[in-house]
């Protein structure tokens, strides 16, 4: 074994490594995500069945919108790290991944009391929901110029 095989094996050792470490991510997430889904279920169910009928007060309904943005946000983290696994490059993935800020911060608004919150914590979440914005408009405008100039 040469000086130069070493550095070469560990690249492999350390690729096999990763790709174990990704798949069970995605395996415990996809776990995660169909219990999530099946407590939305039964939420909703109970809550349906529970006098008053076939009635949702706003307070179950923040909880089943809560829920129920959770299990997208975690579907949408499988299916990035799914994309990662298989193109080995998170750059192309920039855009999915301010889609998940954008709707853990629309699951932060739905389930906050705003009477109950702090004017320093409203103007936080209103400076992520502009950041968000902000670079998520960038970013495509930037895809939008690169598609023009290569045509």
């Amino acid at each position: 074994m040469t000086r130069l095989d070493a550095p070469l094996k560990m690249d492999i050792l350390f690729e096999k490594v990763r790709t174990l470490i990704i798949r069970t991510i995605i395996l415990l997430m996809t776990v995660t995500v169909i219990f999530a889904t099946l407590d939305l279920a039964w939420i909703i169910i109970k809550d349906l069945i529970s006098p008053p009928t076939l009635l949702l007060d706003i307070k179950e309904f923040k909880e089943i919108f809560g829920l129920f943005l959770l299990v997208l946000i975690g579907l949408e983290l499988v299916d990035s790290m799914r994309a990662y696994l298989v193109e080995h490059a998170i750059h192309a993935e920039v855009e999915v991944i301010l889609l998940i800020g954008v709707i853990a911060v629309a699951r932060k608004i739905i389930i906050m009391d705003v009477d109950e919150t702090s004017f320093q914590t409203l103007l936080g979440i209103a400076s992520i929901i502009i950041a968000l914005a902000g670079g998520y408009y960038l970013l495509k405008r930037s895809r939008k110029e690169r598609t023009d100039t290569s045509e």
